[in-house]
């Protein structure tokens, strides 16, 4: 089922060739949950798409990676928080691909805060970024999807927007609104053959959970006592990617209940 390439293919993916291979945009790509996505990815032969904000040398560092791999791929630079930005990264992913395509929103920031010290400006740009910048990358993938007979999108969703946490008021909420942008999406993009999924990666050792990853005994909410591993969640993904009649759902990659 897997759409997988020889390494040896004569094609080279640099930009200006266009490529044939499936294709995938990754958000948020330079580190963390976003490149074990991509590392992911490039092991099946698939172009990657390395989206990056502000650290070009950390998004060239996951498309070496994807590479070595056996994978192909470029970096792409975007605001997301911005729809003239993300509409300008689009439109160069798809002058550059030209195969199948899936979508994966993982870009996203944290906040630690309680809630009645919340500054105004913490709270704008985690909504900004995580919900608002979802939607600017739906909306303007849409079209690209459309142009190819449907596709994939998978957003990075987490725990946290079903449950809440504790300090953590701006990040739950953007990520909760998630749920309502995917379900509605599904909708409205199914009859054209575009499926929509929100993943739940669980605890994954990132920049963003530096200081609050649970150690020890942290672990008695999970049924197995343990995270899930980034490989098991990253190759979830690209399962998820491949699959042709799943639309409208949550994912979830750890043993917490819903």
């Amino acid at each position: 089922m897997e759409h997988r390439i020889s390494p040896t293919a004569t094609e080279t993916a640099q930009r200006g060739n266009r490529t044939d291979r499936p294709a995938v945009l990754v958000t948020g790509a330079s580190g963390g949950i976003g490149r074990a996505i991509s590392r992911a990815f490039g092991r099946i032969g698939w172009y990657v798409g390395v989206h990056y904000y502000q650290n070009k040398s950390a998004a060239d560092a996951t498309v070496d990676q994807v590479r070595k791999a056996g994978g192909a791929g470029e970096a792409y630079t975007a605001d997301i928080r911005t729809a003239e930005s993300v509409r300008r990264m689009f439109d160069q992913f798809s002058s550059d691909t030209q195969g199948p395509v899936a979508v994966v929103c993982n870009a996203g920031i944290g906040q630690s805060e309680l809630l009645v010290r919340q500054a105004d400006d913490i709270w704008d740009n985690v909504i900004a970024t995580n919900l608002t910048g979802t939607f600017h990358c739906l909306r303007a993938c849409a079209p690209v999807l459309l142009a190819r007979g449907g596709g994939s999108i998978i957003v990075i969703g987490s725990h946290t927007g079903f449950h809440g946490a504790r300090g953590q008021s701006a990040y739950a909420t953007s990520k909760a609104g998630l749920i309502g942008l995917v379900k509605t999406a599904a909708r409205e993009w199914g009859p054209q053959n575009i499926r929509v999924n929100l993943l739940l990666p669980g605890w994954q050792k990132t920049d963003l959970t530096e200081g609050i990853f649970p150690e020890g005994s942290g672990w008695l909410d999970h049924a197995l006592r343990r995270p899930p591993a980034s490989e098991e969640m990253a190759g979830t993904v690209v399962h998820l990617a491949q699959l042709n009649d799943i639309s409208g759902q949550v994912w979830n990659c750890d043993s917490r209940h819903l």
